[in-house]
């Protein structure tokens, strides 16, 4: 499994971190992509991608293998809501799936961190605005992606539209509004204990110690 190190702010902004500066009253230096003039399609479907940005707390000191138990995930809030969301937007030509929900945490969340190139599943939904319409009209096919978190913004395009916070995994299922988010949960936590299973040596396969029992003639050369 192949993961990819995203840094959208270089690719959007040019600017190194260490130059930034801003405050909730001015703009930030980094600008969000506007417009949907290269946006891509599938049909009718507008094609949309995202990541469900998450980090793992260290250990409490109990040595506990319970690591779905200290992983938290980043939500945000829609402008002009209050419920929470991940971050995903608009997928454009000049770039792949991967790099536009990299772009789209760096812009919404003011995240950037190790993105894992296999996606956790693909859904169709309404965009918020066409949820009653009968019609194609309004309607994504969203490709989710996992994002270790290795980095948090102070300033990045969308902090004043938008308020961040970190949940744990458990109780993020209850803040989703949609079946498809919490669907995307459940890949993240396949995807996470793969991860934990991978890291277990196999025991049974190899090992760099070993218990021997004693033979006969052992007994007999401690005895002289």
């Amino acid at each position: 499994m192949r993961v990819v190190s995203c840094s959208p702010i270089e690719r959007v902004g040019g600017c190194l971190r260490s130059s930034f500066f801003c405050r909730r009253s001015m703009s930030s230096p980094l600008l969000a992509r506007k417009g949907r003039h290269q946006q891509r399609y599938d049909n009718q479907l507008r094609l949309v991608a995202g990541c469900i940005p998450y980090k793992v707390k260290a250990d409490d000191g109990n040595r506990s293998s319970d690591l779905l138990g200290r992983v938290e995930v980043l939500m945000i809030t829609s402008p002009g809501r209050l419920d929470l969301v991940f971050p995903k937007g608009g997928w454009e030509i000049d770039e792949t799936a991967g790099e536009a929900a990299c772009r789209e945490a760096m812009e919404e969340a003011g995240v950037k961190g190790i993105l894992n190139d296999t996606d956790l599943g693909v859904w169709e939904f309404r965009s918020k605005s066409r949820q009653n319409s009968c019609t194609m009209e309004g309607t994504c096919k969203g490709y989710m992606f996992a994002l270790e978190v290795t980095e948090e913004l102070d300033c990045y395009p969308e902090k004043d539209n938008r308020d961040r916070k970190w949940v744990p995994l458990g109780e993020a299922y209850e803040l989703c509004r949609y079946d498809w988010m919490r669907e995307a949960l459940d890949s993240l936590k396949n995807l996470l204990t793969e991860k934990l299973v991978s890291t277990v040596p196999d025991l049974s396969v190899s090992s760099s110690f070993c218990i021997v029992k004693p033979t006969a003639a052992d007994h007999a050369i401690a005895l002289c």
